[in-house]
């Protein structure tokens, strides 16, 4: 589990998303890849949301990371309590051509497999919960368990695999060639 309280500004929405794409490949989860950029957007809007409709003068908002078994877990919390509360999933009203806001939650109802909002433990505030499929999730684990090499990513075409050292420790990229990816 990954958590960071961030300051509601601009600049703490932005951390979020770079803290949070770092935790992630951490994990082993390819920066580019399609759970990857959806949980980048996602962070990326609800701590937006967080920042500018969540703000409570002296108090922080939280991001909690978690990996769960075939997915990947994100929530924003913040302290406001006045409504309006966010919708919630299924609710979404389409904004009009011209509207300069309520986008955000559309984006994220169209890239997460699954999302709610609840209220905070311990209040105050709410928390803004998603989640996103790792496709390949069982066949990872299972690979491993049976002394597999890898995982492909599903639909990549096979020049990405996700890769445990011998040694064990955190899963890496290589590409078929057998180069290091980021480097």
């Amino acid at each position: 589990m990954f958590t960071q309280r961030l300051s509601p500004t601009p600049r703490g929405a932005r951390l979020a998303r770079h803290l949070a794409l770092n935790q992630l490949h951490a994990w082993g989860v390819p920066y580019g890849s399609d759970p990857s950029d959806a949980v980048a957007v996602i962070v990326a809007e609800l701590a937006a949301n967080a920042v500018t409709h969540g703000r409570v003068p002296g108090r922080d908002f939280e991001l909690r990371l978690t990996l769960v078994t075939g997915s990947v877990r994100v929530e924003v919390t913040d302290t406001r309590t006045e409504p309006p509360r966010p919708p919630v999933a299924g609710d979404l009203r389409t904004p009009r051509p011209l509207d300069e806001a309520g986008r955000g939650l559309l984006l994220v109802d169209a890239l997460a497999d699954r999302w709610e909002v609840a209220d905070r433990e311990p209040p105050p505030g709410k928390t803004v919960r998603a989640e996103v499929d790792l496709p390949g999730w069982l066949s990872l684990a299972k690979g491993t368990a049976q002394g597999g090499e890898g995982y492909q990513r599903p639909g990549s075409g096979a020049p990405e695999v996700l890769v445990r050292p011998e040694s064990g420790g955190r899963w890496t990229g290589v590409r078929e060639h057998g180069s290091a990816m980021g480097s």
